[in-house]
């Protein structure tokens, strides 16, 4: 019996994970005119089904190649693929455009300095 409060405190943990890598695959867009539930749910059901990546796997990709503040964050469909399209303001105060293959988790495009 004294596994069993540290098995159950894992568990806790391990759902408190998965939780948040749920709500990490939406996507978050940083548009005040657009606020469609619908890529919310389009999102979620692609992570479920393993088509994509959660956010939370693809920040730290994002983050290494280009730092700075994350603004906007879209998933569009490019050919036969998912993408994350990150907008990212570096301290210099440019924008960059990042696009991430979703399904991959790496860097298709890099904009440096887009703005």
């Amino acid at each position: 019996m004294q596994h069993a409060l540290p098995m159950k405190r894992r568990w806790k943990r391990l759902a408190a994970l998965c939780l948040a890598g749920l709500v990490l695959a939406t996507p978050l867009v940083a548009r005040a005119d657009e606020d469609d539930d619908g890529d919310h749910d389009r999102a979620r059901d692609l992570y479920e089904r393993g088509e994509i990546k959660g956010l939370a796997n693809i920040l730290d990709v994002v983050r290494a190649k280009a730092p700075g503040d994350v603004v906007a964050v879209d998933l569009i469909r490019m050919a036969d693929r998912w993408v994350y399209r990150f907008q990212v303001v570096g301290a210099d105060g440019r924008r960059k455009t990042v696009d991430v293959d979703a399904g991959a988790g790496v860097i298709m495009r890099d904009g440096e300095g887009d703005r």
